[in-house]
């Protein structure tokens, strides 16, 4: 029974790391952080795979968390596909490090490694390993030199920015 515990709580905390390099940017202010961001690029995985119009909308939760909602269009199944989580901060709440869940006690990394420190109106973010990246705005577009600075940044951390999904809106 206790190796059993063991393992399973080195599952469930496994994806909660940070990526080699990569560090979560400090300063962080959740109330400008909360609110939709369009999702602009990202690495391909199957829970996004096949969708466009990507949106997440982060709202406080009652317990202190964060409520995220994921939203995208399946032109395929010509309908809206939604996934309600939550997120909490790993490292306080002035590091954009937090750990979200979309089921039950499965945790994965939602690292902020790039901000918008003045305005608050770009992020880039990565999981819990480099194959998880992902570039948001507060509009569906984002100016090509600001693009560009973050996809630069996050090929010189490691990340294979050859594999970017830009995402219809």
């Amino acid at each position: 029974m206790k190796k059993l515990f063991m393992v399973l709580t080195l599952l469930l905390t496994a994806c909660v790391g940070i990526p080699k390099g990569v560090q979560p940017v400090g300063n962080f202010k959740l109330d400008r952080y909360l609110g939709k961001w369009y999702e602009i690029a990202r690495r391909d995985h199957r829970f996004e795979r096949g969708l466009s119009r990507i949106t997440a909308e982060y709202s406080l939760r009652d317990d202190g968390g964060v409520r995220v909602l994921n939203r995208g269009y399946s032109a395929e199944d010509k309908e809206w596909k939604e996934a309600e989580g939550k997120a909490y901060f790993v490292e306080g709440a002035d590091k954009g490090y937090l750990k979200v869940s979309f089921f039950w006690l499965f945790y994965g990394s939602y690292v902020v490694f790039e901000l918008d420190h003045e305005h608050y109106q770009y992020a880039l973010v990565s999981g819990p390993d480099k194959s998880y990246l992902w570039i948001l705005s507060r509009t569906p577009e984002m100016k090509p030199d600001v693009k560009d600075k973050l996809i630069a940044k996050a090929n010189a951390l490691g990340f294979d920015t050859s594999k970017l999904i830009f995402v219809d809106h």
